[in-house]
């Protein structure tokens, strides 16, 4: 049997405190995390609060375009 379009996807979820437009040698970075979710429970923008090592504190990390 042939199954359909799977539902789960892979996303990026990147924090949203330290953000910044140009990583420069000063900047240390941006954090990021990869994990999957259900598109057809979930078609809005996942957001999570995960730890952000450049920031050393948890804050809110929010889905990004690939």
């Amino acid at each position: 049997m042939a199954k359909g379009k799977d539902a789960r996807v892979r996303v990026i979820l990147e924090c949203t405190s330290c953000v910044r437009k140009s990583v420069t040698k000063e900047s240390r970075g941006i954090s990021r995390y990869i994990t999957q979710k259900n598109q057809h429970n979930r078609p809005s923008r996942l957001e999570l609060r995960k730890f952000c090592s450049y920031c050393y504190k948890h804050t809110i990390h929010g889905e990004i375009k690939k």
